[in-house]
């Protein structure tokens, strides 16, 4: 591949399948056309637009090798997309409830506005669930799956408990739900953030320059995915870093992890599926040796 199309995959891949994807999304709201399944095609779109780069240009190489994981990221995938669109679902049921004089959304407000509004309320839910599982012990066993990668890639984004990801988006869901917010302004959030959280996890060499410390892309939060712990303290935003940066846990570096740099400490953390959903509630004694081992508070800024 020559140097000029290196160049635009490396800093024009993410403002054009990110920032095109989202517009399509922001347009169908605008249109008021049903997001099942639109939104969730264009996500699909997207999603696999970024597979498909990481195989153009890698950012590591051996990266793209299946490191035993490739079937068990895929079902995570399907699985937690689908907890997500059922935990919106149950929530938006929930939130027909609440009386209309009791709504305190601004639905009054230009559409564009309200998905920022949700947007944020939605990132600083998962930014403070996010942190608060690196530090509570039952929280962090369920977080474990998700940095038991030992590589990086477009599916890693999806790699939870399907139990942590309800967790993670629940208390953001209650309070724009108990608010009134219209479904389909949850759901094209989502649909963004599916598409991001792809990219936020890539194999794919591309930059944002000085955008990186704005918004949580692969250069950043591989950091979060160190395997030294003293390390993973950082860039827990899963869109803005503006959290990190309020709160003293963004981090950034002109290095970058190397390929053996990411995962957890335990090497003998399982790679099934299922074993991933039952490791949490298993009293082994490696589990117990993990207790000890939390991660730390980080002292960075």
């Amino acid at each position: 591949m020559g140097s000029t199309s290196r160049f635009l995959l490396r800093w024009f891949s993410y403002p054009a399948i990110f920032g095109g994807v989202s517009a399509g999304m922001i347009w169908l709201l605008y249109q008021d056309i049903p997001y099942w399944p639109s939104t969730a095609i264009l996500a699909a779109l997207g999603v696999a637009c970024v597979a498909g780069l990481e195989r153009l240009q890698p950012f590591r190489q051996d990266w793209l090798d299946d490191h035993d994981d490739t079937l068990t990221d895929l079902i995570h995938l399907v699985v937690n997309l689908s907890v997500i669109q059922f935990t919106a679902t149950l929530l938006s049921r929930l939130g027909d409830l609440v009386p209309a004089e009791l709504s305190g959304f601004p639905t009054e407000l230009p559409l564009w506005l309200q998905l920022l509004i949700v947007a944020a309320i939605l990132d600083l839910s998962l930014y403070a669930m996010h942190r608060l599982s690196h530090h509570i012990p039952w929280l962090w066993y369920l977080h474990e799956p998700h940095h038991s990668a030992e590589r990086l890639y477009w599916m890693n984004g999806e790699r939870r408990h399907p139990l942590h990801a309800a967790i993670m988006a629940g208390p953001g869901l209650l309070v724009l739900f108990a608010m009134g917010t219209p479904s389909e302004l949850v759901a094209t959030w989502f649909g963004i953030l599916t598409v991001h959280l792809a990219f936020q996890h890539s194999n794919l060499d591309y930059s944002l320059g000085w955008l990186r410390r704005v918004i949580g892309v692969a250069e950043t939060h591989r950091w979060h995915h160190k395997r030294d712990f003293e390390d993973a303290q950082v860039n827990f935003g899963e869109f803005l870093l503006v959290w990190d940066l309020l709160f003293k846990t963004f981090y950034d570096s002109a290095s970058q992890p190397g390929s053996n740099d990411v995962g957890l400490r335990d090497r003998r953390y399982p790679t099934g599926y299922v074993d991933q959903l039952v490791e949490p509630f298993r009293p082994t004694p490696a589990r117990a040796a993990r207790r000890h081992r939390l991660p730390p508070t980080s002292r960075r800024s």
